[in-house]
């Protein structure tokens, strides 16, 4: 088996791409990861070759295609930086679905491991948190079309700090 930390974003998609559809199916065909990927089918036999060489999958021409264990725990973290990546697009910066999902598509390959830990503990953060929530979302999004800082923000600040426990 080779070295999987260095597998392009093409290879982490196709093997996003397996995961998502063993999970439906329990087998993937190449004609349904082509249908998938948006190419041709033969466009997918070389990437499942190489896939198959670094012992990620279980392939052979015109069978079904498993993935192997390690396969699985590759795919496993690629999925996990892609919805992450999305939900903080969607719902803390409040991106449209389709631009949240294309963004994280495309800096699911390039996000270190440092900053996907902050970036869902922030994620966590702001869903939990009382003094932040769903409201200091709604007031970044109403920033965001406005370019400035509302007029309620004192309000707000004095609103939030009634809410802090006294020591």
């Amino acid at each position: 088996m080779e070295d999987n930390s260095q597998l392009s974003a093409s290879l982490e998609d196709y093997l996003e791409t397996i995961y998502l559809i063993v999970q439906k199916k329990h087998a993937a065909r190449a004609k349904d990861i082509a249908d998938q990927q948006h190419v041709k089918a033969s466009s997918v036999t070389g990437a499942l070759r190489l896939l198959s060489e670094k012992g990620l999958i279980n392939y052979a021409p015109y069978d079904i295609i498993t993935l192997t264990s390690e396969g699985e725990r590759v795919a496993r973290d690629v999925l996990k930086r892609h919805n992450a990546l999305y939900v903080f697009f969607k719902e803390v910066l409040g991106i449209d679905e389709q631009e949240a999902e294309d963004g994280a598509c495309k800096l699911e390959h390039a996000i270190s491991p440092a900053i996907l830990k902050r970036l869902i503990s922030f994620v966590d953060f702001v869903q939990q948190c009382p003094r932040v929530g769903t409201q200091w979302v709604r007031e970044f999004e109403s920033f965001c079309r406005r370019g400035t800082i509302g007029e309620s923000c004192d309000e707000c600040i004095s609103d939030c700090l009634k809410r802090v426990p006294k020591k």
